[in-house]
């Protein structure tokens, strides 16, 4: 079975976060691990931006084409719930 791309994301993710906690063991710059911070950041947005797309060409895709319009209500208020939250 092919590994889901998000996963290869977040052992790479995963490998940084361990390079932030040598670089503060070692007192590096603060603003070096700042930067380093920033990409980490924009590493799970982006993968997050993944997942979120395939949620909607899989889940959501699937209840409109299922035409219940009550899973069609729930995938919709899920999206609505997540996006209401990212905004806090």
């Amino acid at each position: 079975m092919e590994q889901h791309p998000a996963i290869s994301r977040l052992n790479k993710i995963e490998g940084q976060v361990r390079g932030l906690a040598r670089m503060i063991e070692e007192d590096r710059y603060c603003i070096d691990i700042l930067h380093q911070m920033q990409a980490v950041k924009s590493a799970l947005s982006k993968t997050e931006d993944l997942i979120l797309k395939a949620h909607a060409d899989s889940c959501v895709e699937a209840a409109i084409k299922s035409g219940s319009k009550k899973a069609q209500r729930e995938k919709f208020s899920e999206l609505v719930d997540l996006m209401g939250r990212v905004k806090r």
